[in-house]
């Protein structure tokens, strides 16, 4: 079996680091609550706010994503890939460079490197190849590596990916989502990632 996953949103969940940055900047009032897309809402409904978002993004995602958290039930779903000897690869799409980053950190060495930390690759025993691990510009060129790799799987948090033209016919779509339906009639839509396991595995 040959499966790929997304990484952002998907492994890395930034709910708590984007809040908590955001309220270090000033860009919300004191007491707000939310998590990252309600967030980007607030940002965007203001003057400036496309830059604003723009900018936290570029942060988080470089500089800030040690704050960012691994989503219950990646490492178990890993474990199972491993121990079912299927191969997984990590299909992204990230830009190099953050818009509106003055710093202009390397936000692919930063997913790696947080990859890294959180032991997903590197160990022994680590279920991802650093080889298997793929950051492209656009969408379109994602969906284009994710159909080179004739997967029998992949799971993204995101429908605009499996809705790609070219996304492969063949390839099991499964929408990471706490979103209400409608969802597009192909995506499977699973919550966790223990509904995951369970739908990959039969567990």
């Amino acid at each position: 079996m040959r499966i790929g996953i997304d990484f952002d949103n998907t492994i890395i969940c930034y709910d708590k680091v984007f809040p908590a940055v955001a309220h270090q900047r000033g860009l919300v009032p004191e007491g707000w609550a939310g998590l990252k897309t309600e967030l980007r809402d607030f940002l965007r409904s203001r003057a400036g706010g496309e830059l604003a978002w723009q900018g936290l993004q570029g942060y988080v995602y470089g500089k800030g994503i040690g704050g960012a958290e691994i989503y219950p039930g990646v490492r178990e779903f890993l474990a199972s890939c491993r121990k079912a000897g299927a191969s997984v690869y990590v299909v992204s799409h990230k830009t190099q460079f953050g818009h509106q980053d003055p710093d202009r950190v390397d936000l692919r060495e930063a997913a790696r490197g947080w990859l890294k930390g959180a032991g997903l690759v590197g160990t022994e025993d680590a279920a991802l190849a650093a080889g298997n691990i793929y950051f492209e510009d656009t969408l379109p060129a994602k969906v284009e590596r994710l159909a080179s790799l004739k997967l029998d799987i992949f799971i993204d948090d995101l429908v605009d990916v499996f809705e790609q033209p070219h996304f492969p016919k063949t390839t099991r779509s499964i929408l990471f989502t706490q979103a209400r339906p409608p969802h597009p009639g192909h995506c499977e839509p699973l919550a966790t990632w223990a509904e995951i396991s369970r739908g990959v595995f039969a567990q």
